[in-house]
């Protein structure tokens, strides 16, 4: 029998030493002018500063503290978060090795009518962020095209490039092979297929709506015939098998292997690369997403001394004192993940950071896992879709060769601002529950009724 831990506020010093040198170092380097702030202190570093500061701080034999803390880093969530990490940079890079992202992108291009050219770069974006589950990978592939399409055919280069970020988000936010997804789901105890039906209902509106008015206000002011690359169906087919395997309900490692080794057919049979250059992506891959990886044990170890010690507890008996329902609890998760993205950053660490929090209120108030792995999710993408020091949003600006600025994106990010009206209005009308088809806290209730 588990016994109840007190609540101290205290214990969660460590985690802010976390959050205030990741959070410092960026504000600092802003200052300074350097490019990317946010991204130049690595995570990992400032969450082991946390960790630390935990050991020296919390009371107990050293011997004590590191098995509690390795007993975070090896929780099972944590481990299958991170193996899954692992085969989706695979899978990224394997695809993007072989041509299955340029491919992709003037496949899409090619078929779009010249004076629909801006909500079809939306469209591709998110199609592409969806399939290759990053959107700094989508906004770097098509950022320049989309640039260039601007100019060319007259566009407004602010919207243009807002479209971009607002297609590339949408993606990342939907994609199961995305950190975001696979720490939300993780953390809160779901299947992915079941959060993309249900996060895929709650954007379908705001992705409509964004597309009807890009049609209306982002026709060019003369059609140009845009210089489009050649495409091969062929490579875009690892795309489709692990969408649709993934949403049939395949095993999520059983389906990210079978795209790595089609990858790598497809790359071999056209010449892409060898044997070796095929091994050598995978392992590209399994470099590229180290950070998140390690970051990932770190924060799990952390969050085990810190819940320990009585901070998890703390945090939630403050936050309950605001709730009052499930609808209260919903957006209490919706304001948690979003104000924790604006502090660093990173919208996977913001889901890392409250995912254990976020559990603890749904269970607590019946929270759907489902709905509160899409509300984490959602948030945390909108606000890193928003920030003007955000990754994304400074990529887009260097792709645009600095001729806009973010507060000239800002206002036109109308997907992100309709995702959020969505969003709120799918927690007080739950229009989009239809497709929770199982009632995760069904046997409580009927042990409740034999009582």
């Amino acid at each position: 029998m588990n016994k109840q831990v007190k609540a101290n506020g205290w214990a969660l010093l460590p985690f802010l030493v976390f959050v205030g040198i990741f959070l410092g170092s960026g504000i600092i380097l802003e200052m300074q002018g350097v490019d990317m702030a946010f991204y130049k202190f690595p995570a990992p570093v400032a969450a082991m500063a946390g960790i630390v500061f935990a050991f020296i701080m919390f009371k107990g034999t050293i011997e004590e503290k590191f098995n509690d803390f390795v007993r975070g880093c090896g929780d099972n969530d944590i481990i299958v978060m991170c193996t899954i990490y692992l085969l989706a940079g695979a899978f990224s890079t394997v695809t993007g090795s072989m041509g299955a992202i340029d491919s992709a992108v003037n496949f899409g291009l090619t078929y779009i009518p010249a004076q629909f050219v801006m909500a079809g770069l939306f469209l591709i974006c998110m199609l592409l962020s969806t399939a290759i589950g990053t959107s700094m990978g989508a906004i770097g592939a098509i950022g320049p095209i989309a640039y260039a399409v601007a100019l060319t055919a007259g566009l407004n280069v602010p919207l243009t490039m807002a479209a971009v970020l607002g297609g590339c988000m949408c993606g990342d936010n939907l994609s199961i092979i995305s950190d975001t997804t696979i720490a939300a789901t993780k953390t809160q105890g779901c299947e992915m297929r079941d959060k993309f039906k249900l996060n895929f209902l709650i954007v379908l509106p705001a992705a409509i709506i964004t597309i009807v008015l890009l049609l209306i206000f982002g026709r060019p002011e003369s059609i140009t015939a845009i210089e489009i690359g050649s495409y091969n169906l062929v490579k875009i087919l690892p795309y489709v098998f692990v969408l649709v395997f993934a949403l049939i309900g395949m095993n999520v490692f059983a389906v990210l292997t079978g795209g790595i080794f089609i990858s790598g057919a497809i790359g071999m049979i056209y010449g892409e690369f060898n044997i070796l250059g095929f091994a050598e992506s995978i392992q590209s891959g399994f470099v590229g997403v180290f950070n998140i990886f390690l970051l990932s044990m770190l924060t799990g170890g952390l969050a085990a001394l810190v819940t320990k010690a009585g901070g998890l507890q703390f945090l939630l008996e403050k936050i309950q004192k605001l709730i009052k329902g499930q609808k209260s609890a919903e957006a209490g998760i919706a304001a948690l993940v979003s104000i924790t993205d604006a502090a660093v950053a990173n919208n996977t660490v913001a889901i890392i950071i409250n995912g254990p929090i976020a559990k603890q209120i749904s269970t607590k108030y019946k929270v759907d896992p489902r709905r509160s792995a899409v509300i984490l999710d959602i948030f945390a993408c909108v606000m890193q879709g928003a920030i003007p020091y955000g990754a994304q949003m400074l990529l887009i600006g260097t792709l645009a060769m600095g001729t806009i600025s973010p507060l000239q994106i800002i206002p036109l990010l109308w997907y992100q601002m309709l995702l959020v009206v969505a969003a709120i209005i799918s927690i007080y009308i739950p229009y989009a529950n239809g497709v929770i088809k199982k009632n995760p806290w069904k046997w409580e209730d009927e042990e409740k009724q034999v009582a």
